[in-house]
């Protein structure tokens, strides 16, 4: 009963913050202030911090396998809240598919960065120590042997040095996935203002959203501090937000239809007459909020 009790007053406070409007309005101004300013911090962090390494258990089992983290949290939540508000299966599936839309969207940047990397980079070979000293070389810049015909991947799986035009897959996953977090779980305040059915699983599932999304902006601000890559960082966070804004305040806006799965908490607020009107009102100052 007591774990309850803190359950709800925790799941209380951050369904409260996340459907905040002033929170939803400036949330990715707030990522945007850390890709432009989160390098600097590197000036003051420490070299031998366990989060300087690429190795550290966060990068390894969260980073790498980020997407998957987030379809897993956020579509269950999605799937769980939705099923137990209309017992329907048809508009959970549709609210499921801004996830599946999402994918593909994540998916199609890989491939696209990939074939940008491979038709602007060039792999490169370093000259042995041997020939370094024969022509007099300095070891702190070695000469590369230019090796045509290579794929990033290849070039780098052999051990060699790619070089060319990077955008920063890590810093597009991050803000796509701490924005798409932020609009899915913002539902949840105004479901409980509605006096919506709130179990202790769904709870749950609303909290580890909340955690995976504070994990997110944590890994992106140690990204930024520990491994700055400017501009490929700035620019992978800028297609991020973009992917945002072209997919909530621009096709989602349509509402849902055969070919627009629509908002976030469209049709699940209206299980009463009552609730019914309070949800379209929501929903249209909520849309005119973040405008």
């Amino acid at each position: 009963m007591f774990l309850n009790s803190i359950l709800v007053v925790i799941t209380d406070l951050a369904a409260g913050l996340l459907g905040n409007a002033s929170f939803r309005r400036h949330f990715h101004l707030l990522l945007s202030s850390l890709l432009l300013f989160g390098p600097l911090l590197s000036l003051w962090v420490s070299h031998y911090s366990v989060f300087a390494k690429r190795t550290h258990f966060l990068y390894r089992v969260f980073l790498r396998s980020g997407w998957g983290w987030t379809c897993i949290f956020v579509g269950s939540f999605v799937f769980v809240l939705s099923f137990s508000v209309r017992r329907s299966l048809t508009l959970s599936l549709r609210h499921l598919s801004r996830l599946a839309v999402a994918g593909g969207l994540w998916l199609g940047f890989r491939k696209l960065l990939c074939l940008l990397e491979n038709a602007t980079g060039s792999c490169y070979e370093p000259l042995s120590s041997t020939l370094e000293l024969a022509s007099g070389t300095n070891g702190d810049q070695p000469l590369l042997l230019l090796r045509e015909g290579e794929t990033k991947e290849a070039c780098v799986r052999s051990g060699m040095l790619w070089r060319g035009y990077e955008v920063s897959e890590d810093a597009l996953l991050l803000c796509l996935c701490c924005l798409l977090l932020a609009e899915e779980t913002a539902v949840f305040g105004p479901y409980l203002s509605l006096g919506g059915p709130s179990g202790a699983p769904l709870r749950i599932l609303f909290l580890f959203c909340v955690l995976l999304l504070s994990l997110w902006v944590f890994l992106l601000l140690c990204l930024l501090a520990y491994f700055p890559q400017f501009p490929t960082q700035l620019l992978g966070g800028a297609l991020g937000c973009l992917s945002w804004r072209a997919l909530y305040q621009g096709w989602y806006r349509h509402g849902p239809s055969w070919y627009c799965p629509g908002r976030p908490g469209v049709g699940l607020l209206s299980t009463q007459s009552k609730q019914e009107e309070t949800s379209d009102t929501l929903c249209e100052s909520n849309a005119k909020e973040i405008n």
